[in-house]
């Protein structure tokens, strides 16, 4: 059995500017503008969804397999990827573009000029996941997070037609997307993932209600934020799990990518709803403590005595029987 993660891989390159870019902007000349910034610094950080899912995973002893397109400039990348147990064998290179890319120059008063160029993630629309199956084995899930929308869609086609169990986790995709491609990515779902302004954005575009979208998925994951995350089933209680306790925020950015990791491990590792949602929640924490998304690191005695302080003993009993490393 296996775990098929889809959705995008990219790298970001952030930089920052002393100065206020309003300082040099002419309004009577914005249609005209043409300016260059003397930044301080770069950093280029690993991203996109689908490996900051899968990174977590391979934290926590799993081996996904990540299916995505990037380009040849994806050598080192995939090296850290397969040296944290994540499977790139099936990753697709493009011949002529590059690994998706997010640029973006920060102010000092936090003001942005940002760029993302698609690049080769537009070619995931050409993989299919049968042959992927065929050789890693009969999926436990596909998960789909955001990507090209061509490729998110054939990816949930395919899931529906063969039979194979998938996540809906459209998230940053759903802003651009209308209702028609959303009703069609989380149909028939077995889980769907957003967040709490997602799941409203989902409502309003889909024009289903709560209950109607719960009554085409089988499980609905809301994450709140500070506040933990909400669950509701088609066949359970509603049930809300709160964050992990002492927390110290640093950088929000892929938190809700590790907490998707730490609850699909749960899932493998036969656990309910409640652990799975623990899981996630302490993997979060590790992020949003860090800059970065794929910075953390842990043993996993740490991670379950962080479980322990957070949820008490049952839980870090439950959990450390089976987190391997």
């Amino acid at each position: 059995m296996s775990l098929l993660i889809c959705g995008s891989i990219a790298t970001d390159h952030l930089m920052s500017f002393a100065g206020r870019f309003k300082d040099s902007l002419v309004v009577e000349q914005l249609d005209k503008i043409s300016l260059s910034f003397l930044v301080d610094d770069l950093e280029i950080r690993r991203g996109g969804v689908a490996p900051n899912m899968c990174f977590g995973l391979g934290r926590l002893g799993l081996r996904p397999v990540l299916v995505g397109a990037a380009g040849e400039d994806f050598t080192d990348y995939r090296s850290w990827l397969e040296r944290h147990g994540v499977d790139c064998s099936y990753v697709h290179i493009s011949e002529t573009r590059h690994t998706a890319r997010f640029v973006c120059t920060t102010d000092s008063t936090m003001a942005q000029f940002a760029s993302f160029y698609p690049g080769a993630m537009s070619e995931s629309r050409l993989m299919e996941l049968a042959p992927i199956v065929a050789q890693v084995g009969a999926p436990d899930f596909v998960l789909i997070a955001a990507d090209d929308p061509e490729g998110m869609l054939r990816h949930t086609r395919e899931c529906r037609q063969r039979g194979y169990r998938f996540i809906a986790d459209p998230s940053q995709q759903l802003a651009f997307s209308e209702g028609g491609l959303i009703r069609d990515l989380i149909d028939g779902a077995t889980y769907l993932f957003s967040n709490e302004y997602e799941s409203a954005m989902i409502e309003a575009k889909t024009g289903w209600s709560g209950a109607e979208i719960l009554d085409r998925v089988g499980t609905q994951v809301t994450t709140l934020g500070a506040d933990g995350v909400r669950i509701l089933a088609r066949d359970a209680a509603p049930m809300e799990v709160k964050a992990a306790s002492g927390v110290t925020a640093v950088e929000p950015t892929g938190v809700g990518d590790a907490f998707r990791a730490g609850f699909l491990a749960g899932l493998e590792w036969e656990l309910g709803h409640e652990r799975a949602a623990q899981v996630g929640c302490v993997l979060a924490a590790y992020v949003v403590e860090t800059v970065g998304t794929q910075e953390y690191s842990f043993t996993a005695t740490q991670f379950v005595d962080r479980v322990r302080r957070s949820y008490g003993d049952a839980a870090g009993d439950e959990i450390a029987a089976r987190i391997v490393g």
